[in-house]
C-alpha cells in the first residue's frame, strides 16, 4: 500500500490532477456515467492516463506502463489482475476530496454481471453529504457506524484522536483498510458486526452513518438495504443512539423515511426521536413518489435493461401500495446528548440550497433551537440580530406601506420568513445592548399601533437563526 500510495501522489493521481488532465467535457460526462469521452482523453501515454484508465474508467492498460516495483504488489494484493500483456483493476481506487483514497468495487453498469450481495459501493453524492453535515469541532472518540468503503474516516481523522469503524460486511472492512492505508491513515479500530453489536457499553463524542437505509421489500444488497420493515431501520438506528453518546455527544445521520397516507411525516420521524432524551434537528431535503424511488434505485443495481427488470419493479410499487405509501423522505438526523429532562425535537423541510458545509456551523443551528426551546425570561434576554440578514419589502409603487416585509439570510441555512412591522423594526435596531422587552416598548411606540409584542413571539426567530442570544 506504501508504495502504491507513493505512486499515485508522484503521479499526480488527486481530484484536480483527474480533472485538469480529462478536461471538461470528459469530466462532465463521467458525472452522468459516461465514459467514452474519458478514454479518449486518455489515450495518451503519460503516466496519469494510465493510472485514469486503470483505477477510474476499469480499461485494461498495458502492464509495462506501471513500475515493476509497484505492479507486482499490485499484482499480489489482488488490487489488479493480468490479462496477457495488459492488467486490469478488480476495484475502483478513486481520490477523495480530502486527499486521500478510496477503494471500493467497480461501479455496475447495464450489461454487467448483478451485483454479489457484498457489494462495497464507491463513494459518491451521499458519502459527501454526510460529510457535509458532520461537525467540525474536534472530538477525543468517534464511531463510523456502517463504514462501507471508508470514506467518512477520511473526514474525521484530522480532528478525532480515536476512530472505531464498523460494518456488516468483513469485506467492507477489507476494502475500508485499503481506502484508509493509502490516505495515510493507519490507527483506525475496525470491528465487523450489525448496528450498535460491535461497540456495546462504549460511549463516543461523535456517531455517524451513512446507513443502509433504501426502502424495499428486499434486503438483498447489504451496502444499501436490511430488509427491515420500511423505514423500521432508520427509526431502529435513532433510538438507539443515545445509549452510545456521551454527555454533550452528537451523532449525524442519512436516513429514508416514508410517507403514508394519513400521517404527516414530521409526526412519524419526530415520533422516533420524541423518547430518545437527546436534542434533535430533522432536515427533508427531497421527496420521491413511489416511482421514482423505484426507478432510481433498480438503475442503481443495473437492473434496468435486465429480464427481471419488469418483474422487480411492480413488486416493489406492490409492496408500497400495500403499505399506502404516497412518498419517500431523504435527509438529515442530527442528535445531541444534552443531558436535559426537557429536549427538543425539530423537523422541518429545506429544499433550497444552502451554504456548505453545514458541519461549519450545525452546532449553532441545534445551540439556537435549544436557546429558542429554554431561555425561560426572554423579556430580558440581549439579542442580536444575525449577520448578513437582509430586509426585502414588497409592495405598490408609491405606498406608504409594504404589502409584504420578508426577512432573509444570506448565510448558513439561508432561510427566510415572512415577517411583522415590529420584527423587521427589532431586525434593524437589535445589537445586544439592550433587553429585549423595553426594546419591544420602545418599537411598540414608533412603528406599532400601540399594542406591545410578547417577547415569546420571537422564539420562533431565535430557533432559525434570525437573532442570536
Amino acid at each position: 500500500m506504501e508504495r502504491l500510495r507513493e505512486h499515485l501522489l508522484e503521479t499526480g493521481y488527486s481530484i484536480d490532477g483527474v480533472r485538469d488532465r480529462l478536461g471538461a467535457m470528459a469530466a462532465t460526462a463521467l458525472s452522468r456515467e459516461e465514459l467514452i469521452p474519458a478514454l479518449r482523453a486518455t489515450t495518451g501515454d503519460d503516466p496519469l492516463a494510465a493510472l485514469i484508465r486503470l483505477w477510474w474508467l476499469g480499461a485494461a492498460v498495458p502492464a509495462a506502463r506501471f513500475p515493476g516495483e509497484v505492479l507486482d504488489e499490485a499484482l499480489a494484493s489482488g488490487l489488479v489482475a493480468a490479462e496477457g500483456e495488459h492488467v486490469r483493476a478488480t476495484v475502483h481506487l478513486q481520490p477523495w476530496e480530502t486527499g486521500g483514497y478510496v477503494v471500493s468495487d467497480r461501479k455496475v453498469r447495464p450489461g454487467d454481471p448483478a451485483l454479489r450481495p457484498d457489494h462495497v459501493v464507491g463513494a459518491g453524492g451521499a458519502s459527501a453529504n454526510l460529510a457535509q453535515l458532520v461537525t467540525r469541532r474536534p472530538v477525543h472518540r468517534a464511531l463510523d457506524l456502517g463504514t462501507g468503503c471508508g470514506v467518512q474516516v477520511l473526514h474525521l481523522a484530522d480532528r478525532v484522536d480515536e476512530i472505531v469503524a464498523t460494518d456488516l460486511n468483513p469485506r467492507a472492512l477489507e476494502l475500508a483498510r485499503m481506502s484508509w492505508r493509502l490516505s495515510g491513515i493507519d490507527w483506525v479500530d475496525a470491528r465487523a458486526g450489525s448496528l450498535f453489536e460491535p461497540v456495546e457499553g462504549e460511549l463516543f463524542d461523535l456517531v455517524v452513518s451513512n446507513p443502509p437505509f433504501v426502502i424495499s421489500p428486499g434486503g438483498e444488497l447489504t451496502y444499501r438495504e436490511t430488509g427491515a420493515d420500511g423505514d423500521a431501520f432508520c427509526r431502529d438506528l435513532v433510538r438507539q443512539t443515545p445509549r452510545f453518546l456521551n454527555p454533550g455527544g452528537q451523532a449525524h445521520f442519512l436516513a429514508n423515511w416514508l410517507h403514508v397516507a394519513d400521517e404527516d411525516w414530521r409526526d412519524r420521524v419526530g415520533g422516533w426521536l420524541g423518547e430518545t432524551g437527546c436534542d434533535a434537528w430533522v432536515v427533508q431535503r427531497d421527496v420521491q413518489d413511489p416511482a421514482e424511488y423505484v426507478e432510481l434505485w433498480l438503475r442503481d443495481a443495473a437492473v434496468q435493461g435486465t429480464p427481471g427488470y419488469t418483474e422487480h419493479y411492480d413488486r416493489w410499487l406492490a409492496w408500497f401500495d400495500e403499505h399506502k405509501v404516497r412518498g419517500i423522505g431523504f435527509g438529515w438526523i442530527t442528535m445531541r446528548n444534552a443531558g436535559t429532562l426537557d429536549p427538543v425535537v425539530r423537523v422541518e423541510q429545506l429544499t433550497h440550497p444552502v451554504t456548505l458545509p453545514v458541519g461549519d456551523y450545525v452546532d449553532g443551528v441545534l445551540d439556537s433551537i435549544a436557546t429558542a426551546h429554554r431561555v425561560q425570561f426572554l423579556d430580558s434576554a440581549h439579542l442580536r440580530t444575525v449577520a448578513g440578514l437582509l430586509d426585502e419589502r414588497i409592495g405598490l409603487p408609491g405606498a406608504e406601506d409594504p404589502m409584504r416585509i420578508v426577512l432573509r439570510q444570506t448565510d448558513g441555512l439561508r432561510r427566510s420568513r415572512e415577517v411583522g412591522t415590529v420584527e423587521a423594526a427589532l431586525a434593524g435596531v437589535c445589537d445586544g445592548d439592550l433587553a429585549l422587552g423595553p426594546l419591544l416598548n420602545v418599537i411598540a411606540e414608533l412603528v406599532g399601533d400601540g399594542e406591545i409584542l410578547h417577547p415569546d413571539a420571537i422564539r420562533p426567530l431565535i430557533a432559525e437563526g434570525y437573532f442570536l442570544l
